[in-house]
């Protein structure tokens, strides 16, 4: 018989590099810059997105070590509350959790290459490329980790080079202090942080991407700790750096409230022809983007497959043992998204779900070593209580303004939650029904 195949460290922190670094870092500081022109504040709020993605990612490396199967949330909140709240998450994370952001990631992905080759549709780019990317992540192993290794290794290796030639191009900087002021306090405390924090906690989706694969992890219970926390950081530091380069660059009146910032910037330092040859940088980046989220996020429509008979279709591998059911399915509804919703309220609508989603994966933490004192813990978290109390209080602040700026988002994350509680439901009764069919 032949050996199962593990993804190797490389491979799993290419994997969460990739699903972080995608759409949000190059979209959303145009939103940003509508309400706060701060350089120090618009710093901080990547450093702050990256400190929460951070504590975030030292609690699950502990659920996870604990815990070592696929599935993310969706197994970390079975185990820490009940089936149901597993439930609910996974199903929040195999509905919008990967189609949004492979969605939006396509969607620029067509925007930037439909800018620089106008005869090409914006629509059918998006289309084609998440169509060759399920092909290649349903055949097998091999070809999906070297894929997607390779082009999170020209990702990194673009963005630094993109940002050095900035810095040797611009000769005249910005009039822009990223030396904090008087004015800096009011903007870090108040509302309009918290809302712009909303799309940087979307752009630092992803960190959590390892724990989608435990079950196909070299020695996870020790690797994965590593993994989250090398990734995080990595985009921590690669994140802090464009959006200084950004802002360095280019006016702030040439951004504002514009999604394509990755071209506007490489046309205001580049000029025109270099603009559309980073266009297309930009473009290739975004592969890597999509490639990560079709490889991780089918994992959980897998493992809620296997528990539930209802959607025991999904959980079929197949001869690569590859989960190549749920990948159609997510890519399906991916392309749902790519024809029918706007760039705008996918994000805020999908960021505002994820966002109550890693709020109780991260306060199982607390649960789970209340109920089982005695589980073996390879990694425990470093600091704890520390982290999970920064990232709650981080993601609780920006939930609670999300709610009371953007209500119609959160009234749809919430109907999607009712959704996943009546399917939650009807997959029991459909259980009882069929109880022989229930291996």
């Amino acid at each position: 018989m032949a050996s199962i195949f593990k993804f190797n460290n490389k491979t799993a922190i290419a994997v969460v590099i990739a699903n972080m670094i995608g759409t949000g870092v190059f979209t959303s500081l145009g939103f940003q810059l509508l309400d706060i022109q701060s350089g120090f504040s618009l710093l901080m709020l990547w450093v702050v997105g990256g400190v929460t993605a951070l504590c975030g990612a030292l609690t699950y490396a502990e659920l996870g070590a604990a815990l070592p199967r696929s599935g993310g949330e969706y197994h970390f909140l079975s185990q820490c509350y009940h089936p149901i709240a597993g439930f609910i998450s996974g199903w929040i994370s195999s509905t919008i959790g990967f189609a949004a952001p492979v969605a939006l990631a396509s969607i620029t992905f067509g925007a930037y290459l439909s800018s620089i080759f106008p005869s090409l549709s914006q629509l059918g780019l998006a289309i084609i490329l998440i169509v060759i990317l399920t092909i290649v992540h349903s055949s097998t192993h091999q070809k999906s980790a070297g894929l997607q290794w390779i082009f999170t290794l020209i990702k990194l290796l673009l963005i630094v080079v993109f940002c050095f030639a900035a810095l040797i191009m611009v000769d005249v900087p910005q009039e822009i202090s990223f030396m904090p002021n008087e004015d800096d306090f009011d903007i870090l405390t108040g509302g309009v942080f918290a809302v712009s924090l909303i799309y940087v906690s979307y752009a630092y989706n992803g960190w959590n991407a390892a724990t989608y694969l435990t079950g196909e992890l070299e020695d996870p219970q020790r690797n994965l700790p590593k993994i989250l926390v090398i990734g995080t950081l990595s985009v921590l530091v690669v994140y802090v750096a464009l959006n200084f380069i950004f802002l360095y660059s280019t006016p702030i009146e040439l951004l504002k409230g514009k999604i394509e910032i990755g071209y506007i910037v490489a046309q205001s330092i580049f000029g025109e022809l270099g603009a559309k040859l980073t266009g297309v940088v930009m473009a290739l980046l975004l592969v890597s983007t999509v490639s990560a989220m079709t490889l991780a996020g089918p994992r959980v429509i897998q493992v809620i497959a296997q528990d539930f008979q209802l959607f025991r279709w999904f959980s079929v591998v197949n001869k690569s043992r590859i989960p190549a059911r749920a990948i159609y399915f997510q890519s399906v509804i991916a392309i749902i998204f790519v024809v029918t919703s706007s760039f705008e309220t996918i994000l805020v609508f999908s960021g505002f779900a994820l966002a109550l989603n890693n709020f109780f994966a991260v306060f199982g933490i607390f649960i789970l070593r209340y109920r089982q004192p005695n589980l073996i813990r390879p990694y425990r978290t470093w600091l704890y209580p520390l982290p999970p109390l920064v990232f709650l209080a981080l993601i609780g602040w920006t939930i609670f303004y999300i709610a009371k700026e953007k209500p119609t988002e959160a009234s749809m994350s919430v109907i999607l939650i009712i959704v996943g509680a009546l399917f939650y439901k009807f997959s029991l009764k459909f259980e009882r029904k069929h109880p022989a069919e229930t291996s």
